[in-house]
């Protein structure tokens, strides 16, 4: 079994065909997130209506497909490269309760209150 506090975990931002099986997945990985797929790092995938995840990750001897599906609601997720990036376990969790941690508040950090 996979340990997820020692892996490190990728979002590909915007919609993915997930159609697709590990193969392309890995390619999708590589070439365009430019990471290594074979390092047994989570790759997380979305489709276009937000309904359907994927994780991929390598396993020893080959790739381990994992998908989840909702009967309901939609998965937050980010559109944008520069919203996309590794994620913690806890945000993985949050993800499957549905949090959207990418709208979350910022930490605002201060010098001063007066502003002199």
């Amino acid at each position: 079994m996979i340990d997820l506090n020692r892996v490190r975990i990728f979002v590909r931002p915007g919609k993915t065909d997930l159609r697709k099986a590990a193969n392309g997945l890995s390619i999708i990985a590589e070439s365009v997130m430019e990471q290594f797929p074979l390092s047994g790092d989570l790759f997380l995938f979305c489709n276009a209506e937000r309904r359907l995840l994927k994780i991929l990750y390598w396993n020893r001897n080959g790739f381990c497909l994992w998908q989840k599906r909702l009967e309901q609601d939609k998965f937050p997720w980010p559109d944008s490269i520069a919203a996309a990036r590794e994620i913690t376990r806890e945000q993985l969790d949050m993800l499957f309760d549905g949090i959207d941690f990418w709208h979350a508040h910022q930490t605002l950090h201060y010098e001063s209150v007066s502003g002199l």
